[in-house]
């Protein structure tokens, strides 16, 4: 099964890349240099080739590269889903972030109906044991990666709800206000609930098929103050809310719940090691979900994934994500936790001189 690929990658002034040029041929791709060098800087990048504010959430400001500030730009060609295309994001400084695909002005919704990128980085290790905002991030994520126009929902919900919460605060007591933002969370709380919904119970599929070495994890979407008629529970808690200075009730309350299946443990409750194995296994079947859905696997962004793996793990993530066909794209210190991959991947140096990014094609 062949993978979605960025054939070529070129970054400018972004953060510590002055102006870098790579040629990807579709493998997967290891990443080796020591820390600071700018490895997760090109995984950021190419997780800008997907909605959002990437794998950093960092503002178009932060990315520049400094000291000169002078904006940033990434380009891309993609074998996307159906067609190849030549995709461009870029911010100039002060300015918001623009998308071009195929010399055309498009929307960053447009960027996952051609492409679908998943990620794991360091700061999720605390996922499962931190607060609940981290986890319906990581499943709106995955969410997304089935449904392009699950962003939309999102941040029209997300909109209304914050005009609903500054009705709140400035205590406005006329119910009309209220009725046309709370009619606008209805509607899109409905799709966001049944969006989240169908990509659980894809992820429990793809599980439940593979043959993996990763440890299977029961998800169950929760809330703490769960509501049968949102419309009804937004009239009714209008003067809580108001006390409160925010809506106390709806999909921005829910929480991912995790069990590692094998052991009937929660995955709070497991150790750093399993927390980690189910991370891994959850992308893994991400992966296989969109593979079956879209015939073709995404792009992985494996930021020092295998450091915390030991040699049959590695080896093991390795096999499968050749057996998947994606172009997985991993950052490590050496060059040795890619030695299962040989052939089979690319490797790159990434190495810093002088406050300046440099990349290097070498032998696995």
């Amino acid at each position: 099964m062949a993978g979605l690929a960025i054939t070529d990658l070129t970054l400018s002034h972004f953060r510590s890349h002055r102006l870098a040029r790579v040629g990807f041929d579709g493998r997967p791709v290891a990443l080796i240099g020591p820390n600071g060098a700018g490895k997760t800087n090109i995984l950021e990048a190419i997780s800008l080739l997907s909605p959002g504010r990437g794998l950093r959430r960092a503002t178009v400001d932060e990315i520049a590269r400094k000291p000169e500030a002078l904006g940033w730009k990434i380009s891309a060609v993609i074998n996307g889903i159906g067609a190849t295309h030549e995709v461009e994001t870029s911010a100039e400084a002060g300015q918001s972030r623009q998308v071009r695909i195929d010399g055309k002005a498009a929307t960053q919704i447009s960027l996952a109906r051609i492409l679908r990128v998943l990620w794991l980085v360091p700061s999720m290790d605390r996922l499962w044991i931190e607060a609940a905002e981290g986890r319906r991030r990581f499943l709106d994520r995955m969410t997304l990666s089935f449904a392009p126009d699950h962003a939309e929902a999102v941040l029209a919900y997300e909109k209304a709800m914050r005009d609903r919460n500054r009705l709140l605060k400035d205590q406005v007591q006329d119910a009309h206000w209220y009725r046309v933002l709370e009619a606008r969370m209805v509607e899109t709380a409905a799709l966001i609930e049944t969006n989240r919904a169908e990509s659980l119970h894809r992820l429990a599929i793809a599980q439940a098929d593979a043959n993996t070495a990763f440890p299977r994890s029961d998800l169950t979407l929760t809330n703490p103050e769960p509501v049968e008629d949102l419309a009804t529970a937004l009239v009714e808690g209008r003067r809580r809310d108001m006390a409160a200075g925010r809506t106390l009730v709806g999909p921005h309350r829910a929480d991912l719940e995790a069990v590692f299946a094998a052991k009937g443990v929660r995955a709070d409750q497991c150790s750093t090691g399993e927390q980690k194995a189910l991370l891994i296994s959850l992308m893994l079947a991400n992966a296989r979900a969109l593979a079956a859905d879209i015939g073709t696997a995404p792009i992985l962004l494996l930021d020092e994934v295998a450091a915390h793996l030991d040699q049959n793990r590695r080896a093991a993530l390795y096999d499968e994500i050749c057996a998947l066909g994606a172009q997985a794209i991993m950052t490590g210190t050496e060059a040795s936790l890619f030695d299962s991959l040989g052939t089979r991947a690319q490797g790159f140096s990434v190495t810093e001189a002088a406050n300046q990014s440099h990349i290097q094609g070498i032998s696995l």
